[in-house]
């Protein structure tokens, strides 16, 4: 797919609607500082601070980095036997090398002193290669890439001071992202719609809510399964809640993905598949997943043009079918 700068571009506006997210909590964190800690900020927040925090991850990327295989390794292997999948297809060393070139580009943009959301941009169109070449002879392999980025990215996250970690995070998140969701494959889906398709056009009208869906269904399910345990902690944990809400603004990719594709393919292939293999090691639970469905249909119904959310409908219904006891069970 050629880049094009031009906002009348449906690939180009599709990844500008998804860049925005990043800067919110940036913006609520350095209105909230004090004097004495707006002057930190803005000294680790210059060029030259950033430089130090930049150089000072490089260092520990490649510990972070086989930390994290350690991890996902330990996660899945069982998940490999159970599913029958070829460990030739999983190549760690492949993931690692690939990893660690993404966190250079992160680190780069971040060093510039460029925003979160202009790294959007600059690495997506990497993560869809990465994506594409990793699940060539297997989609659930991009699990285990996923997994080792979110890892590598939370174990260089956790030396760094608070203020270096709230000018982090986001950086980390828009790689997790375009890693774990097939952001890519939207954008390029995008490029191959008319403008004005109503396809195209619901997907526009979902994206940018995607964010307060996702929190609102996440918020209302742990509250309801309050001590619900999954791997990392109960359903209400931050940390955990920030996974979930991950999981459902996924969710929601896949199904702008099928609604731009006109195809089920993406769930089928890849999304499903992908479930299967990763949330019993995380002990999610597929009630939950059921009702995460659930929700967001209702949240789309609500929150979407009825004309523009039919677009969604047969889509939500598959992942419905999907989903039930008597494919996947309890």
């Amino acid at each position: 797919m050629v880049e094009s700068n031009s906002d009348s571009q449906p690939s180009s506006s599709l990844a500008k609607l998804w860049g925005k997210r990043y800067v919110q909590s940036l913006l609520s964190y350095s209105q909230s500082l004090s004097d004495r800690d707006r002057n930190q900020f803005a000294e680790i927040s210059s060029l030259e601070g950033r430089a130090q925090t930049a150089s000072k991850l490089l260092k520990s990327l490649n510990f972070a980095s086989a930390q994290a295989w350690s991890k996902t390794e330990s996660l899945l292997t069982q998940e490999v036997q159970r599913h029958q999948i070829n460990p030739q297809h999983i190549d760690p060393w492949l993931i690692a090398r690939e990893s660690h070139q993404l966190f250079e580009m992160v680190l780069a943009v971040y060093q510039q002193g460029k925003p979160p959301q202009s790294l959007a941009t600059v690495i997506s169109a990497e993560c869809g290669r990465v994506r594409r070449m990793v699940s060539a002879q297997d989609p659930r392999v991009i699990g285990f890439t996923s997994m080792q980025i979110h890892y590598t990215g939370q174990m260089l996250l956790e030396p760094l001071s608070d203020t270096e970690k709230i000018l982090m995070v986001d950086y980390f998140k828009v790689l997790d992202d375009h890693l774990y969701m097939p952001l890519q494959r939207a954008y390029e889906a995008a490029a191959n719609q008319d403008e004005g398709s109503f396809e195209l056009e619901a997907v526009q009208s979902l994206l940018p809510q995607s964010g307060k869906i996702a929190q609102s269904i996440c918020t209302q399910v742990a509250q309801e399964f309050s001590t619900y345990r999954s791997y990392s902690g109960v359903l209400p944990d931050p940390q955990v809640l920030i996974s979930s809400i991950r999981d459902v603004e996924m969710f929601q990719i896949y199904l702008c993905v099928c609604a731009l594709e006109n195809a089920i393919a993406a769930f089928q292939e890849e999304l499903f598949p992908l479930c299967v293999m990763l949330y019993p090691p995380l002990k999610v639970e597929w009630r939950l997943v059921r009702l995460l469905v659930q929700l967001l249909e209702q949240a789309i119904n609500k929150r979407v043009s009825p004309l523009l959310s039919t677009y969604f409908h047969p889509y939500l219904q598959a992942m419905q079918d999907l989903f039930t006891t008597e494919v996947v069970g309890l």
